[in-house]
């Protein structure tokens, strides 16, 4: 079965144009979810509207209302919303162009893929896709989704391109709330140098199939077993000790685990002179260096 697209409209820019189709790019089908059911019979539980007034009504009964006094609403119908008609209910109108880094991650939302709609389009369609890649720059477009304009942006994406809209500034937090009480001080710069060398230590390359969702696979695992008739295995959480310090938290977890990254340079840089002055006694007057410098050593051998 074809991918059902979400919205079908023009790609414009200037005045070159051709027909596309926008679709999902990510999918929640495969996610385990659950239905209400009534706990004696197991029946699942509709979800009917229901007026204070009148009890259960008919959905065919239901009208949108905008409420622009507390419980005073104005009807919209859907000759109303029809007559707010904007470029962007039909045309993507590519607005300008940005680099990639300039548009700001915590602002991306919804991620979509964007193919021609016809064989006509297609070279269109590749001519701006190419121009775009060649380029190096994302599309800065408009598009109305779910009756609400949303800024998009366009980039090359293989054959196709890849759109991800993006959130508008007043849904996004300001920091200061958050981190404005954190200190700013600078951390000493060689504790600063052996963190460093640790995350080096670490060091590899993203695959998301590595990180599948573990909780996931659990709950299949439980639900696989009571189908069965078996009773749900428990899997207990991994008891945690008691951390006296950052240092103990370290160096427990530099004993368990193998650096994924061949590349050891820089941690023999830092290593090597810092064992030595741990050795020596210079690192005593600081506990925590003196377990930073400890662990990198124990973490090489």
């Amino acid at each position: 079965m074809a991918p059902r697209a979400s919205w079908k409209g023009y790609l414009k820019l200037s005045l070159v144009s051709c027909p596309v189709r926008l679709y999902p790019a990510t999918s929640a089908s495969e996610r385990i979810s659950f239905n209400q059911l009534h706990k004696k019979t197991h029946n699942r539980i509709n979800m009917k509207p229901v007026d204070p007034e009148l009890g259960l009504v008919e959905r065919s009964d239901l009208v949108k209302g905008y409420e622009y006094e507390d419980k005073q609403y104005i009807i919209i119908d859907d000759a109303d919303l029809d007559a707010v008609r904007i470029e962007s209910n039909h045309t993507m109108n590519i607005e300008a162009f940005v680099d990639e880094d300039e548009v700001d991650v915590i602002y991306q939302d919804a991620p979509y893929y964007l193919a021609p709609d016809g064989a006509m389009a297609e070279e269109t369609f590749a001519v701006l896709r190419e121009a775009m890649r060649k380029s190096g720059k994302l599309a800065i477009a408009r598009l109305v989704l779910s009756s609400r304009e949303r800024v998009v942006t366009i980039g090359a994406r293989e054959n196709g391109m890849f759109v991800c809209t993006l959130r508008n500034p007043n849904e996004v937090r300001g920091t200061a709330e958050y981190f404005g009480n954190i200190p700013a001080g600078k951390p000493d710069a060689e504790m600063l140098q052996l963190a460093e060398a640790l995350i080096k230590q670490k060091e590899t390359t993203f695959d998301p199939k590595n990180y599948e969702d573990r909780y996931e696979a659990a709950l299949m695992t439980m639900i696989r077993e009571k189908l069965k008739g078996h009773k749900p295995i428990i899997a207990a959480a991994p008891e945690r000790g008691n951390v006296i310090n950052l240092m103990d938290a370290l160096k427990a977890s530099l004993s368990q685990s193998k650096p994924p990254a061949k590349s050891k340079s820089k941690a023999d840089e830092v290593a090597k002179p810092a064992a030595k002055k741990a050795a020596a006694g210079g690192a005593a007057e600081n506990p925590l260096k003196a377990n930073l410098l400890k662990a990198v050593g124990k973490n090489k051998k």
